[in-house]
């Protein structure tokens, strides 16, 4: 028995046919991707090499050459296509892929080629957006979809980005950049080792942040630590909201925010005496606020040493790391 399932085993008679179709199946897939490399260096941009390329897809939709040359297919089809029988066909390449993903949904050459297909939408009849108003809505509605089965798919966070950045002017339902602070919000509250969810976030703040006075930052950077506090406490053994909390710090807190972020994550680190995470970053903090001021370095830089020690007991695999950290303190 493996990861629970039984295993079974097959008569000789039955381990041979197996192996017979496997072989059938390998001659098959040899031949077919000859043939697709083939009209791919003969440069083939035709009816008959996309469909032959699907046949090897349906095979193995990780070839991402195969992937790259349907692309060139369709680019050498389009110039005498009209714009109707264009959004045809790239309704057709989009709901291959979602055919795909259902099976595969974190091949990285499925979504680069959806993608593709998105951006090469034509805007409408009439100098409309009709047609990009329609793809996109579809592809809004699977991102939440794929979001709620597995609020961690990274895949679709990516995919949702670049969904968002391009939406037509006439959308209805404009999604800003607060709304999407507001999306990741709800993420991480029904899921706080969402470290996909937290990227995002630190992308959003940043894009945000650069048109605001640093009066108005740091009252919402006061508002993310409380924020992020809730996941530091809920789960200290989860590393995607710690490194959020590390990017709210930055390089240049003042030695305020300081004395308080580490006053906080001590309380936490008494609860949590063995928290790797807590660890590092209470020594990290530590070690920030001796260079701030010198009636707290020699106490900061004591205590930051303890604390690799005490790494090096409980995280031995890094244990060469925390001791050129102290070498360095020291």
């Amino acid at each position: 028995m493996q990861h629970g399932v039984k295993r079974t085993h097959l008569s000789g008679a039955a381990a041979e046919a197996k192996n017979a179709r496997n072989r059938l199946l390998l001659e098959k897939y040899v031949a077919l991707e000859e043939t697709v490399l083939q009209k791919r260096r003969r440069k083939e941009y035709t009816r008959d090499a996309l469909e032959i390329t699907n046949e090897l897809l349906d095979m193995n939709p990780e070839y991402y050459t195969v992937w790259n040359y349907r692309r060139h297919i369709l680019r050498g089809l389009f110039p005498t296509l009209s714009d109707e029988k264009k959004v045809q066909i790239l309704g057709n390449e989009i709901r291959l892929t979602t055919s795909y993903l259902q099976v595969n949904p974190k091949v990285y050459w499925i979504w680069n080629h959806r993608r593709w297909c998105l951006e090469s939408i034509p805007e409408g009849p009439d100098g409309s957006e009709g047609w990009k108003n329609s793809f996109w809505k579809i592809e809004l509605e699977l991102i939440e979809q794929l979001l709620r089965l597995d609020p961690r798919n990274f895949h679709a966070w990516g995919y949702r980005r670049t969904v968002i950045a391009g939406l037509p002017k006439s959308f209805p339902g404009q999604s800003s950049p607060r709304d999407e602070i507001r999306f990741t919000t709800k993420k991480i509250e029904s899921n706080f080792s969402n470290f996909s969810a937290w990227h995002y976030r630190i992308q959003l703040f940043t894009g945000i942040w650069r048109s605001m006075t640093a009066e108005a930052v740091e009252g919402e950077k006061r508002e993310e630590f409380d924020f992020v506090r809730q996941a530091l406490w809920t789960d200290p053994a989860d590393q995607s909201a710690w490194l959020y909390h590390r990017w709210l710090i930055g390089t240049d807190s003042d030695e305020d925010t300081l004395k308080s972020e580490v006053k906080s994550i001590r309380e936490l680190h008494e609860t949590e005496p063995d928290s790797k995470w807590c660890m590092n970053a209470l020594a990290h903090y530590e070690r920030m606020l001796s260079a701030t001021s010198s009636e707290v370095s020699s106490n900061s830089c004591a205590d930051a040493v303890a604390l690799m020690a005490r790494l090096e007991e409980i995280d031995p695999q890094r244990i060469s790391r925390y001791r050129d950290w102290v070498a360095e303190v020291k």
